[in-house]
């Protein structure tokens, strides 16, 4: 095999797009869990369409626990991770024990990134602090805008101590 120096550069090039989506989310502290997916819609090549509950984990509040539910497209395309899938989410946060807020908190912080295709679509999930009515909110978002607007869901969390 012969391969011209064009094509190694196009080799190359791909293999670092593949790598963004990675890059683009690894300033971001978090820890995701997949609980579980109920198949949606059967798809007779590649997998189906589904929608996935994943866990995702707040690193400096370490009582807080938010779930979010979302629709993932299957097929071909969706088999090998280029699909792009709709902005269709809900998002519910529990605490699972005393929830305090650390001293020197952001008022607001991205703190997890789903990927939802290849490279235009994000989920991000937001932490924004309620000082008044000693509460967490947890804001998802898509990246991508929908009619004008971002989709997004929205809980929030009671802060119990301190």
């Amino acid at each position: 095999m012969n391969l011209s120096v064009p094509s190694l550069i196009t080799a190359a090039a791909l293999i670092g797009l593949a790598a963004l989506p990675m890059a683009a989310t690894t300033g971001i502290a978090h820890a995701e869990t997949r609980i579980g997916a109920v198949s949606t819609n059967f798809r007779l090549l590649g997998a189906d369409d589904k929608v996935v509950v994943e866990r995702l984990e707040d690193p400096k509040l370490p009582n807080v626990a938010c779930y979010a539910s979302f629709a993932k497209t299957g097929g071909v395309k969706g088999s090998l991770g280029v699909a792009t899938d709709p902005s269709r989410f809900a998002l519910s946060c529990i605490a699972t024990g005393p929830v305090t807020l650390p001293a020197g908190l952001p008022a607001k912080k991205q703190i997890a990134a789903i990927s939802a295709s290849f490279l235009v679509k994000h989920f991000n999930l937001y932490r924004l602090v309620d000082p008044d009515h000693k509460a967490v909110v947890y804001m998802l978002i898509s990246t991508k805008i929908i009619h004008g607007s971002p989709a997004n869901a929205v809980s929030a969390v009671p802060v119990t101590g301190g």
